[in-house]
């Protein structure tokens, strides 16, 4: 789709990435635990993060972006085959951010609630939670990390002219205050859709957390996507958005999604080696 616990420290020094920005977001969580079976033999015996764009690795290039725009520490949680991802952590070498992983053992049976509730005591602060097959520029992620001036939850949305049953669609008002969010929308009051990475400041952050461990409990906690969490908190406080409309980002979820991300990589890469020159 492309658009216009149990824990471990891996010890790094801070991001040697050029002309990083200053920003008050200094940690993201990223959600990476799951196998994405969807993909076929691409993912047999790979989790999809680890998947390669143009030479580097999905995982790779998400924290690129964030070092690249000041995010100094970055939470994987980890599932499937987490040996492997452990591996390619410790192969970045100095490349920062600092990164921490959490195990969730429930990555089988539990959506990516799960994956967010037993990383639960990282939701604190201003944090990011970001989908582990979402690749952004990193003219993107300032975007979403320099919008300190929108407190509270806010979920970073784009749109288009139509919208399939895959989409995560959002409903949201003129004033970018979101009404609802969810797979199964009425079509005719859809006007955005959810790219997978939301920014918490403020007291946002232990709102989320508090109605994570509400939902969990529920019967039906373990399957649901935290997204649902986020449309429950809408019905009763403000949820807010950011429009990134006009930058590139794509979702890694299909087969046909691979090429699209190649060509994507490829054509950030040569912008910046053209920048560079």
């Amino acid at each position: 789709m492309l658009r216009c616990g149990e824990c471990n420290l891996l010890a790094k020094p801070m991001p040697q990435f050029a002309g990083s920005r200053a920003t008050n977001m200094k940690k993201a969580i990223i959600l990476s635990a799951g196998q994405g079976s969807r993909l076929g033999h691409l993912t047999d015996d790979r989790p999809k993060c680890l998947i390669e764009f143009n030479g580097r690795t999905l995982l790779d290039r998400q924290l690129d972006a964030l070092a690249a725009n000041g995010v100094e520490e970055a939470v994987v949680v980890t599932g499937f085959r987490d040996d492997q991802i452990e591996a390619a952590l410790k192969r970045r070498g100095d490349l920062g951010p600092r990164v921490r992983t959490v195990y969730n053992p429930f990555y089988k049976v539990a959506d990516n609630l799960g994956s967010l509730f037993v990383a639960k005591a990282e939701i604190e602060g201003d944090v990011l939670v970001w989908n582990g097959d979402t690749l952004v520029s990193e003219e993107l992620m300032a975007r979403v990390v320099g919008n300190q001036g929108q407190e509270g939850i806010c979920v970073t949305i784009d749109r288009k002219d139509g919208y399939d049953e895959d989409d995560m669609k959002v409903v949201v008002d003129d004033a970018g205050r979101l009404h609802a969010i969810g797979k199964r929308l009425d079509l005719s009051e859809v006007n955005a859709e959810s790219i997978g990475l939301l920014a918490f400041r403020g007291a946002g952050a232990q709102t989320f957390r508090h109605a994570i461990e509400r939902a969990i409990r529920t019967s039906e906690g373990t399957t649901i996507w935290y997204l649902r969490v986020i449309h429950q908190i809408a019905q009763e406080a403000p949820v807010w958005t950011l429009d990134i409309n006009g930058h590139e980002w794509g979702e890694v979820d299909f087969p046909e999604d691979v090429e699209n991300a190649q060509a994507l990589a490829a054509r950030w890469d040569a912008v910046r080696k053209s920048v560079a020159a």
